[in-house]
């Protein structure tokens, strides 16, 4: 976040802080660019004990994301949004944020005071075009972005960041200090020389014999072979344990090659 509004610190780790993503651009859903940020945020979320529960992607109309930012802000601890907030015509990212919580939006001083020195040091003129950056929602709080200057914000649970992945993630970095976290999950992967249909009954009933932990399985294929990964996660490390031990134990019995490592 900017120095001009530090949030208070976050409290003590709470049982469960969730997240969404949402993705903005005609040119994701047309694939002439590829989504790269949804896999960034969702890696660093985890990790920090914020479970990411759902992915979206809207194009650039503003009734569409005004819909989608309104049903995940209502369901979940934070949104976090990608993309259009650039200078173009088309980036109508935060005019869209404005309407979704019926608010005001014009070009804010706090930004340009961040931009303005930036662009004077490079002689780039702060054109129309250019100061569509530093329109803000009213009552927003800003994010600070130490490539271009040019802010992200924060209104309430909703982040609104950057699309080009490089900016996306500094602005990210920022704000992620701020966050409230919720119980790290814990991971273990076993790593399975054979198809899933060699296991497949045998990982059903050993995920309903362990609540608490929840199991996936991840097919790939390698060296002519197939092979899969058997991931198992949980708040509680003890439950992890056992449920990762008698694992071992009924693939060992059933004479199936695997490894165990962390995940």
């Amino acid at each position: 976040m900017t120095d001009q509004q530090q949030p208070s610190q976050p409290p003590a780790p709470e049982a469960e802080v969730t997240a969404a993503v949402l993705v903005i651009g005609d040119e994701i859903l047309s694939g002439r660019t590829k989504e790269a940020n949804a896999g960034y945020i969702a890696e660093i979320l985890t990790a920090s004990g914020i479970r990411l529960r759902e992915v979206r992607v809207v194009g650039d109309d503003e009734q569409e994301i005004v819909d989608a930012l309104n049903a995940l802000r209502s369901r979940y601890t934070y949104v976090f949004t990608t993309g259009g907030i650039g200078p173009t015509h088309d980036d109508i990212t935060a005019e869209s944020i404005a309407t979704a919580f019926g608010v005001g939006i014009d070009v804010d001083q706090r930004a340009l005071d961040l931009m303005r020195p930036y662009y004077e040091s490079r002689g780039i003129e702060l054109t129309p075009s250019r100061l569509r950056m530093a329109r803000i929602p009213h009552g927003a709080e800003l994010i600070q972005n130490r490539i271009t200057a040019a802010p992200g914000f924060r209104l309430q649970n909703v982040f609104v960041l950057a699309g080009v992945p490089s900016i996306m993630q500094v602005m990210f970095d920022a704000v992620l200090p701020h966050l409230r976290t919720g119980q790290k999950v814990l991971s273990e992967t076993i790593k399975v020389a054979a198809p899933e249909g060699d296991i497949a009954d045998l990982f059903t009933e050993h995920a309903g014999e362990h609540p608490g932990v929840s199991m996936g399985s991840y097919p790939s294929f390698a060296d002519g072979k197939m092979r899969c990964e058997l991931v198992l996660r949980s708040i509680d490390a003890q439950k992890l344990t056992t449920a990762l031990s008698a694992l071992q134990q009924k693939l060992e019995k059933s004479g199936i090659p695997h490894t165990v490592s962390t995940a």
